[in-house]
C-alpha cells in the first residue's frame, strides 16, 4: 500500500460567517485518509463533514481493487468541539454504508456518550522502557548512529514512557554531542525548565504583582503550543514539593477542580490563573501559619 501527503482544501461555504477557505494536511492512501480535525480549530465540524462526505463519495483508482467501504482515521478525537462531536455523531450515521472511521484519543472522559456507545474501545497502552530502548537502537541504527545502551536506557527513563518525546530527546543528544558518550546528560526540553521558573516564582512571591508576572509567563507557554493540561501537571508537579502531606491534598484537589473547569470552559489561561491564585492564597496561609508556630 502506498501512502502519500496531501494537501485537501476545504471551502466551508455557510459554514463560516466569512466562509474561509481552511487547509488541512492529511495522509492518504487509495483506500483510507488519516487527518486531525482539530488542526482547524472552531471549523472543525465543518471539516469533520466535508472529509467523511469527500472519503465516501470518491472512488477508488483501480477499479479492481474495491473495497466495500473506506477507512477514515481522525487524531486527537478528544480536542474537538462539542459541536464538532455532535456532527460527527451524525456523520458516522449517514455514511456508515461506505465508511468506517477509527477515532484516536487520549482521553475518552472528553468524548460524548453518544459517540463512545457507537465504538468499540480499544485501549493501547504506553510503550514500556524496554520498547522504547529497542526503538532508539532502531531509528539510530537506520540513521548510521551507534547509540550506547546507558545513554538509551536514561531517555528512555526521562521519557516517562513517550516515545515521541524520547525520540525528540534523542535528537537533542545528537545536536549537543556526537559521538555519543554512555554518561551523556539528556536535557530537559525548553518549556520544562521554563515551567520550573514559572513554579519556583509562585512559590518565591505571593501578591498581586507576582500573579501578573506569572500570567505573562503562562501566556508564553500557551503561544508557544504546550498544552493547558501539561502545564497543569506541570505546575502541580513542581509546586507540591512545597508542601507538607495534608496541603498536598488540598493542592492536588484544587488542579483538579480546575482542570475540570478548564475542560467545560474556552479560556485556559483564566483557568490556570484561578488555579495559580488559589494555590497562592493557600500557601501564603501555610507559610504564615508555619511561622507563628515557630516563634
Amino acid at each position: 500500500m502506498i501512502f502519500t501527503y496531501s494537501e485537501l482544501n476545504i471551502l466551508c461555504c455557510g459554514d463560516t460567517p466569512s466562509k474561509k477557505k481552511l487547509e488541512i494536511f492529511t495522509i492518504a492512501s487509495n483506500y483510507h485518509i488519516m487527518v486531525n480535525p482539530s488542526d482547524a480549530n472552531f471549523y472543525d465540524r465543518c471539516v469533520i463533514q466535508e472529509i467523511i462526505k469527500t472519503a465516501a463519495s470518491a472512488q477508488q483508482l483501480d477499479p479492481s481493487g474495491q473495497r466495500e467501504f473506506k477507512v477514515v482515521v481522525l487524531t486527537e478525537v478528544d480536542k474537538l468541539t462539542k459541536d464538532a462531536q455532535h456532527a460527527l455523531r451524525r456523520t458516522m450515521e449517514k455514511h456508515i454504508g461506505t465508511c468506517r472511521l477509527i477515532l484516536i484519543a487520549n482521553s475518552t472522559s472528553k468524548i460524548i456518550p453518544a459517540i463512545l456507545s457507537r465504538c468499540l474501545g480499544v485501549r493501547v497502552p504506553a510503550p514500556t522502557e524496554k520498547e522504547i530502548i529497542s526503538i532508539l537502537q532502531t531509528v539510530s541504527k537506520k540513521e548510521g548512529l551507534s547509540l550506547p545502551l546507558p545513554l538509551a536506557e536514561n531517555i528512555a527513563k526521562k521519557s516517562n514512557r513517550n516515545l515521541r518525546r524520547a525520540l525528540l530527546s534523542l535528537e537533542a543528544c545528537k545536536t549537543q554531542q556526537y559521538p555519543f558518550s554512555p554518561t551523556q546528560e539528556v536535557v530537559a526540553p525548553d518549556w520544562e525548565v521554563f515551567l520550573r521558573k514559572t513554579a519556583t516564582a509562585i512559590v518565591q512571591e505571593q501578591s498581586p504583582n507576582s500573579l501578573f508576572k506569572v500570567r505573562e509567563m503562562i501566556y508564553e507557554l500557551l503561544i508557544h503550543c504546550i498544552p493547558p493540561e501539561v502545564i497543569f501537571k506541570g505546575l502541580l508537579k513542581e509546586l507540591v514539593k512545597n508542601c507538607d502531606g495534608s496541603l498536598k491534598c488540598e493542592v492536588t484537589k484544587m488542579a483538579a477542580y480546575h482542570e475540570h473547569r478548564m475542560q467545560l470552559g474556552s479560556k485556559a489561561i483564566y483557568h490556570v490563573e484561578a488555579f495559580i491564585a488559589a494555590f497562592m492564597s493557600v500557601y501564603k496561609r501555610f507559610m504564615e501559619e508555619s511561622m507563628s508556630d515557630i516563634f
